[in-house]
This record gives C-alpha cells, structure tokens and sequence, in this order.
C-alpha cells in the first residue's frame, strides 16, 4: 500500500505517477484477442466449439451443450430462496424504476422559417449481453445490463456466458429469467464477443453489446467497436473514498476493500485530512482481511495497488484530486458530503454521507453499476437506456421554408467547391 501526503515535497511527482498508471491489458493480450476474433470470423461456430472446449473445459459436442433453455431460467428462479428471490426482484424494480426515466423524448416541432425539425428516438434490434462465469459471476451485473436494454425497447435480448467444466450459475439464471432474456448461450471469452458481433450459423449478430468482463472480454469489445456498438471499454475496477476523522474507521476499510476483493488490478484509494484515522483505517483493514474469504484477491489489490492520501484541508484538496482521478466509485463520507459533491466533476457514480456505503449501488440503489474505469469518467458515463438507442434527426421544407433558407446553403455549397450540392437546391429555387 502507498502513503502520500500533500504536505511532502515530492507530492505532486508521486500523485501525476498514481493518476498515470495503468493497470490494463498489454500488447500481448490485444494480439491474442485479434486472432480469436479472426478465428471465430473465419470458422464460426467450429472455433466457438474449439476455444470453449479450451479455455472452459465445456464440451458444444450436442445441440443441447450450446443453449440454455427458458425453462431453465425459469426454474433456477422459482428454486430461489425466498429471501435471495425477494432481494433479486427489489433490485430488478429498482433499476426499472430509474432507468425508466431516463428514456428520451422525441422532438417534433416547426421553427419561424417554416422548417420542419425534429428527432426520433427507436431501440436497437438487438444486444448482446456479455455475463462473466468463474470469478465474477454476477446476477447483479446481468440485471444492470438487461433492463436498460428492456426499457429502451430492445427486440432480442442475448446473453452469451462461460460455462467452466459445464457449472451453470444458478443465480445468473435466475436473473435472466426475471430480466426477460431471450437466449442464454454457454460461451464466454473474447470468442464470445466475437460470436456475438460477426454472427455465426447458430448465433445472430446483435447490434451493441455490452457487460463486464476480463482482460480479453474488454479488448475484444475494443477491436469490434464499430462492427457493433459498445458500452465501454473497461479496466479493472476502482474505489475512492473521501473521509474525515469523524467516520467508524471498520466501516471505511470495509468500503475500501468492498472493490478490492473483486480483482488483485482494483484499486482502493482513501484521502483524509486526519493523519491519526488513517493509521487507524490502514490497521482495520488488516483485521477486515483477516474475515474475509476473498482475502488473497483483496490483499493482492490493496498491497499491490492501495493507496492512503494525507491532506492539510479535505474540503480545499480533496476536489481536485478527485477529479485528476476521475474513479469509477467515489465516496464522500463527510459532514457536509454536498459542498465536496459541487466540486466534483469526473466520477462515475458518486455516493454521498456517511450511511452510502458504494456496494448499495451495486445492487439495490437503482442507478447503473456498470461505469467507466481508467479515469474514462472524464469523457463518458455509466451504462444507460441511451446506449440501446439511437436517435434519427429529420428535416420537412414546403417551398416558403427552402426559399428562407436555401440561398444560404448554396452560397455555402458554392463556398466549399461543391457545385452539385448548390445545383439540387438552385433547381428547386428555379435559380
């Protein structure tokens, strides 16, 4: 774990250090995810067969082996316990409720020249929802994905996820059930993407794809942007937390480690302005990874990876570190969370007062845990109905509104050397 404080003379080399480090995929896995791609471009469902095979150990031998049925789904989640069953379905009316209000509205209107303009907004046809297997098996992540895509009216919904040695989760069942997933095939990896992007003989191409994923998850998004529409390209995951001395210390080790456990490449990050707390924040965090069953994931992140920043004045210093950060995850555990949270500008999700912990947001808070890591939140935003969508301007003249404002688009045509833009308007014009 690094200690820094803004009180040091090398501070600033040290935290311009911090804010540069990646802690993503290299040269190597961008050059393996490329021939995967080309594999399963060239050879379809041959190579899905063969790399799942591989790097799963499931054999696609039998029709039955590609697929997992609806009826399944449905039976994973009426097999629920009853209390996981009601967690799983307040989470899902959560994230319906809140996602519900951000669909768009489509424009319609006719402005002083007689120019009829406007936007329309439709659903893609069809996404593609990637949910990892083994490690990150989610059914929080798969409801996070699918209904946005649900709630912007998306037409086919499909989920392609690894299967390891032939272990099915339930729990991911189930949330695709209740989610109203159309298919559920067995694959994962970056073979899976690819799948889902080229299309195969078995499997349709959908139009955008997103979802967590590993190393070659990721950059196998990446490459195939542009084939298929994408929600981001996203590293691993990342936890800041703003804290005075006034916090319950277990609670903010416990914080921190909530999104180390995830992976050894997380990141937890703690900036206070109380020297004694953050000895004390450092020392709990022993003792929390001493409790936790995922402590060698959570140690590896927090030793290799963790840091603790010392500020002389939290409310002066803590803004614009945060946002040269730009984390995934922030929160601001303060007495007054709101006059910090007015400072900040780059965040994925933002977690405000002592009593929001970040892990509610990962599951029953309502808006979207799937967010920009790697300092991307200063250009982009958490997953949205608006990523299952796309918006269509259009344009309606009579003869009155092209005689107001034709003249300017020739002289404009004219102006560039496009002599036939400037001709299909004269035409019309009788010029």
């Amino acid at each position: 774990m690094q200690r820094l404080s803004s009180r040091d003379p090398g501070f600033d080399a040290a935290f311009r250090r911090l804010v540069r480090d990646r802690r993503e995929s290299g040269e190597d896995v961008a050059r393996d995810v490329s021939l995967i791609l080309k594999d399963v471009a060239l050879r379809g469902d041959a190579a899905l067969a063969e790399l799942t095979q591989r790097f799963d150990g499931h054999s696609l031998a039998s029709n039955e082996n590609w697929r997992i049925a609806p009826e399944a789904c449905a039976e994973a989640f009426e097999d629920l316990n009853p209390d996981l069953r009601a967690a799983l379905e307040l989470a899902a009316q959560r994230i319906r409720a809140y996602h519900e209000a951000q669909k768009p509205v489509d424009r319609d209107e006719t402005d002083a020249t007689g120019v009829r303009l406007g936007a329309r907004w439709r659903a893609v046809d069809a996404a593609g929802l990637y949910v990892p297997g083994g490690r990150a098996a989610y059914p929080s992540s798969l409801l996070m994905n699918a209904i946005p895509a649900k709630v912007a009216g998306v037409g086919r919904l499909v989920v392609c996820t690894p299967t390891p040695k032939g272990v099915v989760n339930p729990l991911v069942l189930a949330a695709a059930h209740l989610a109203g997933v159309d298919e559920v095939w067995r694959i994962g990896g970056a073979q899976a993407v690819a799948a889902m992007a080229y299309g195969t003989r078995r499997i349709q191409p959908v139009d955008v794809i997103t979802g967590p994923g590993n190393a070659w998850v990721a950059e196998a998004k990446r490459q195939l942007y542009g084939v298929v529409g994408i929600d981001m390209v996203a590293g691993p995951s990342e936890i800041l937390v703003i804290a005075d001395g006034a916090n319950d210390p277990e609670w903010i080790a416990a914080d921190l480690l909530s999104q180390a456990e995830h992976d050894p490449a997380a990141q937890s990050i703690l900036i206070t302005d109380d020297p004694v707390f953050a000895d004390t924040v450092a020392d709990r965090i022993g003792v929390e990874l001493a409790l936790l069953p995922t402590a060698r994931t959570a140690a590896a992140s927090w030793n290799e990876h963790g840091v603790i920043i010392e500020v002389a004045d939290l409310g002066a210093e803590a803004p614009a570190l945060a946002n040269a950060l730009a984390a995934e995850h922030v929160e601001i555990a303060c007495a007054d969370p709101q006059a910090l949270f007015a400072q900040i500008r780059h965040a994925g999700s933002v977690f405000l007062g002592r009593h929001t912990p970040e892990a509610i947001g990962d599951y029953v808070a309502g808006p979207n845990h799937v967010l920009p890591t790697g300092r991307r939140a200063r250009f982009s935003s958490g997953l949205s109905v608006l990523d299952f969508m796309k918006r269509t301007s259009f344009i309606e003249l009579d003869e009155a509104a092209l005689r107001a404002i034709g003249p300017a688009a020739i002289a404009l045509a004219e102006a560039e050397g496009l002599p036939a833009h400037a001709r299909s308007v004269e035409t019309r014009l009788g010029i």
